[in-house]
Formats: structure tokens, sequence, C-alpha cells
């Protein structure tokens, strides 16, 4: 969400309009889900994907007749077999993608400036899209957020009745939804920040392992110990390094939250041994160790005498990473960062 909000801030801060496309629904087979967004700026710049092929350029070609203009279109895409046929396309599902043009007006530019801080800040809440469209009238576009705290951020008309309706849906809400709530549509999605990933050691395969997860959208962070390899040219596009006084020291001041993915990259087994155990007295959603089933074992044989029950091992994904036979640090880096896809993938998931 966070690269989508800050493309769209961008151009709108600068007094430049932009084409926003959304997915707001699917059904069966199709490129991408709801949610998903393409940015199309008045440089022609474009950032994100709805999916590519016939749908994606169709989607461009409207973005640029409209660009400039504040209207918004509702498109619907018919994946039909003959389509599929035609196109040599592999998807055979239908999809509405909404196309709108924002222009930086005070509104606007408050509004995502907005959204951006509550990212920026790990703030929670849910943002409302309502579509309007009454006849022959141009489809009219509002949009709300509502904060944990209460607070709210633009306006969409609700009732009291349609508030507890929305509660209801957004109580365990994951992924983005359209609904029709009172006979009107609105597409709802949470606001969460991205998902933190700790890469504990700054050796070859966290080198690699912190490409691949920033560039598939982790905040990433890297913890070591030395100063030679935890700094900014080496992760030049980390969110965050930091040189830790020690590795039994690994998460001193840090607030570690469920969403946090822990993987434990260290230099040698006592440092695995020594960042394990303060992870496990954390709620991380995920955690991950290198080495060997023998090295693993050792580990958690020495951590039991400790004092640790042999339930808590069931959390620890290690050996780390997916099977996929990987041997060199480019290739061990693709394996744990599809196991943490994995593990996104299934938390997030409706």
């Amino acid at each position: 969400m966070k690269n989508w909000v800050t493309d769209i801030y961008r151009y709108l801060e600068q007094e430049k309009p932009v084409v926003v496309s959304l997915v707001v629904s699917q059904d069966g087979s199709t490129p991408r889900a709801a949610g998903t967004r393409m940015v199309l700026g008045e440089d022609h710049i474009v950032s994100g994907t709805v999916g590519g092929g016939w749908i994606e350029a169709e989607v461009l070609r409207l973005s640029r007749d409209i660009l400039g203009s504040r209207k918004a279109v509702l498109c619907s895409f018919d994946l039909t077999s003959e389509v599929v046929d035609k196109m040599d396309m592999i998807c055979g599902g239908k999809m509405e993608i909404l196309l709108e043009s924002l222009n930086a007006n005070a509104e606007t530019v408050l509004f995502f400036s907005e959204l951006l801080d509550m990212l920026n800040h790990r703030r929670k809440g849910v943002m409302i899209t309502e579509l309007t469209s009454v006849g022959a009238s141009p489809l009219r576009i509002s949009r709300m957020i509502l904060q944990e705290d209460g607070k709210k951020i633009g306006y969409v008309e609700l009732s009291k009745a349609m508030q507890a309706d929305i509660g209801a849906v957004t109580d365990h809400l994951r992924m983005p939804v359209l609904k029709i709530v009172g006979g009107r549509r609105l597409f709802i999605e949470p606001i969460y920040a991205q998902d933190t990933v700790y890469l504990l050691g700054a050796g070859h395969v966290s080198l690699q392992t912190a490409i691949f997860t920033r560039m598939v959208g982790f905040r990433t962070v890297i913890l070591d110990d030395r100063d030679e390899f935890a700094n900014r040219s080496r992760f030049p596009e980390a969110d965050e390094v930091e040189v830790l006084p020690s590795f039994d020291r690994a998460f001193e001041g840090r607030i570690i939250h469920e969403d946090a993915y822990i993987v434990i990259l260290t230099r040698g087994h006592l440092h695995d041994k020594t960042v394990l155990a303060q992870a496990l007295r954390t709620p991380a959603g995920y955690i991950g160790m290198i080495g060997s089933r023998k090295k693993r074992d050792a580990i958690y044989n020495a951590l039991e005498i400790e004092g640790f029950p042999a339930a808590d091992f069931k959390r620890v994904h290690s050996p780390i990473g997916l099977s996929i036979g990987a041997q060199t640090p480019e290739e061990i880096a693709v394996s744990i960062t599809a196991e943490l896809i994995q593990v996104r993938s299934c938390r997030y998931a409706i």
C-alpha cells in the first residue's frame, strides 16, 4: 500500500494530475486481485500493474484519455474463453477496474498526506471508497478513512446502521472487498503498515535477502554487531541498518509485533542461539533460522536445557526457506524470501 500512496502523493504535492487504476472486483481466474493499483503520472511514467497484457494496455489507453479531466470510469473486463483464445491469455475470469483522474486540490492532497502519515507511523484503519452512479450521470467517487482511534479523514455519508454493517465487515478484514451496503457500492480495504523483516546478521546471505525482501514489499531492517558489515554502503536500499552493541541485546528498544518476520542469519551457532532465545520471547509471526538440521537440533537441545519448552520450537522455520535445492547466497535468498511470501499470503488470506 505504501508504494502506491507514495506515488500518488508525489504527483499531487507537485500539483500534477495522476490517474489511479484500481481493481475493485474479480471473479474467477484473473491476473490481479481486488485492491491492486496502477498509477499513471502526468509525466506518463507508470508504476504498479493491473495484470499486464491486453487488459493493462486498454487501461493505460483509457487512463491517458482521462488524465487531468477529474473523471472517473468503471471498466468491466470479461475474459471469456473466446477472448482468452484470441489473445493467448491464460486467465478466464471477470474484472472491474476503476480509473480515476485525481487533481491536486487541497482536499485530495490532504487526504493522501494523512494516509501516507498513517502508514509511516504504523497506524491502522480502514479506507472506504464509494462508487456512485445514478442514471446517465458521471460516476462520482468519494472516500473516507476510519482510523483505529475513531478519527475520520475525508467524507462518505454513512448511517448508523451502515456503520454497524461496515464494522462487522472490518473486524476481521485482511483483504480489500467490494460490498453492497444499504444499496450503495463501497470498496472497503484495510490500512496497515508494511510487514517488517528483521535480518539478524549482515553477511553474504543477508545482503542478497535484503534485495529481495525490499523488492516484494517488506520493510527491511538489518541488525549486526559489526559496523564494517552493517552499514549503508552495503545495504543502500534497506529501511534501517543498525550496529548492535552485541547480539545479546538484539531487539533492545524495539517493539516486535505479530506482523514481524525474524530471519536469523548470523555468522555462528552461538549467535544464532542467542538471537533465537530472544526471538522466541516475542510474538513475531515468523521466526526462521539458517543452518543444517544437526545444527538446529543442537541449538534446540541447548535452549531446552535453559528452560524453553519443546513446543516453542514449532514456531521456528529451520532449516530456513522453501526447499528448492538452493546453494549460493543468491539462491538461498530466493528460498527465504519465497517462504516469507508464503507466510504473508496465508496471514492475509480471506
